[in-house]
């Protein structure tokens, strides 16, 4: 990790301490393995949207894919176990959800009045999708 407290990344020394849990890259990739875990990285620091990756990532949607990949495989858990065990970083990610349309309260509640009425659609196409996460990563320790 550098010694820049804005940014955590992982230098090529430090991910030759981790590089045996990642799958081997075959073929003509446009962004290697460590380009791809420290833009990771950068998502669970700063919050971003995969959209709002810097541009000095790459593209985000590649990165994207690759994560969610690694991810359903079990490849970003040894990641993510590795680097802490070698202390190169120390942090903890947690998955907190809310989704406000699934949050329902009995109408004495709200002190509404008590009318039968006929529940409408959403205006919000996305009130009725999945419900959104948000990644906050918490520092266990410096290493």
């Amino acid at each position: 990790m550098t010694t820049d407290n804005s940014c955590m990344e992982i230098t090529p020394a430090q991910f030759a301490q981790i590089e045996h849990c990642l799958p081997l890259q075959r073929g003509n990739v446009s962004l290697s393995n460590l380009d791809v875990l420290n833009a990771i990285l950068y998502v669970a620091e700063h919050g971003c949207k995969w959209r709002g990756l810097p541009k000095r990532f790459g593209n985000w949607h590649t990165i994207y894919t690759r994560m969610n990949r690694w991810s359903k495989s079990g490849v970003l858990d040894r990641v993510f176990a590795e680097l802490q065990q070698a202390q190169v970083v120390r942090i903890k990610i947690e998955a907190v959800s809310l989704d406000s349309t699934i949050v329902k309260v009995h109408p004495d509640g709200t002190g509404a009045l008590k009318k039968k009425t006929v529940p409408s659609l959403s205006v919000n196409p996305e009130a009725g999708g999945p419900p959104r996460f948000i990644w906050l990563p918490r520092m266990l320790e410096r290493p």
